[in-house]
């Protein structure tokens, strides 16, 4: 079996912070923060790169506030999965090159001239070289939305997003249950496998367009990854959200983890390196599941 990892998907979520239940009263920075949250974890996810590219600096100051065999997962930029991405999110030059269709309230990544596209991979492939150089980049999540679905033109976006980060793993994970059903499920699978994809196993509420079913295969021999959504069905397609946290707003039982821990056996038996990661990210139930999942594991497969 391989070693598993168990951590959350964030460390500075804003319901996170002001609840008041993970980080003690003296941990106030960003800084201070990333470093305790090291102390429990040996893996994170950086959110906010699906939001805006990220930048060396940053990359270089999560490599400096973290110990030497701590990963990161950085989400891919948004415009690079076929996400609306306001305008408003691209660097400032960009922008101006742009020029009219800046005044759309959203952009895409079919509509943008190929040059800039390229620019921003350059971009997004730069800010993440200290964290490749230290050996501190796991993988690029690219969390594709709904209306991603398994025709020609999105397996080929898939290949070209593989392409542009060349020498990075990068993992997979679709919003729309037709990729896994019965009668194509072999083919994804398999098409993960041909080209070292990590599929990305989910946990999730059932029964929406959006809810993938829970795959549990490997697709790449050095690593698979499982995110564990939370299971809070009034709220996973529900409009008008006070906060993304809401969707997330579920806590899992003693029961529901160790159930989880079973099957995240099968995996971790086929992989180098397994990551269990807790995106239930409202206050802190990802923490305390994530705490409590890695003491279950424990008593599951022995010492992780």
């Amino acid at each position: 079996m391989g070693k598993i990892f168990v951590g959350t998907t964030s460390w500075t979520e804003k319901t996170l912070i002001e609840c008041g239940m993970f980080y003690p009263p003296e941990v106030k920075t960003p800084e201070d923060r990333l470093k305790y949250y090291a102390t429990k974890f040996p893996v994170t996810e950086v959110d906010s790169s699906y939001y805006a590219l990220p930048s060396e600096r940053n990359s270089q100051v999560w490599v400096e506030r973290t110990p030497k065999n701590f990963v990161f997962h950085l989400k891919a930029f948004r415009l690079f999965t076929g996400h609306q991405t306001a305008p408003s999110a691209l660097p400032k030059d960009i922008r101006e090159a742009l020029g009219p269709a800046t005044e759309k309230k959203n952009v895409y990544h079919k509509d943008m001239p190929p040059e800039l596209t390229d620019e921003l991979w350059e971009r997004f492939r730069a800010a993440l070289q200290p964290l490749k150089a230290a050996g501190k980049l796991a993988t690029v999540l690219f969390q594709f939305p709904q209306w991603f679905i398994p025709k020609r033109t999105d397996y080929a976006h898939i290949l070209s997003c593989a392409e542009k980060l060349q020498g990075i793993q990068i993992s997979v994970e679709f919003r729309n249950r037709i990729w896994f059903d019965e009668r194509r499920r072999e083919r994804v699978l398999g098409f993960l496998r041909e080209h070292q994809l990590v599929h990305v196993v989910v946990d999730e509420p059932q029964g929406f367009p959006s809810s993938v079913p829970p795959v549990w295969k490997v697709t790449s021999p050095r690593l698979a990854i499982v995110r564990f959504h939370g299971r809070n069905k009034e709220a996973w397609e529900k409009k008008g959200l006070a906060s993304a946290a809401e969707r997330f707003n579920y806590l899992y039982s003693e029961a529901e983890l160790r159930g989880l821990a079973t099957n995240l056996k099968e995996v971790s038996e086929n992989a180098e390196e397994t990551h269990a990661l807790f995106n239930n990210c409202y206050r802190d139930y990802g923490q305390r599941n994530a705490m409590d999942f890695q003491r279950l594991s424990t008593s599951v497969y022995g010492t992780l």
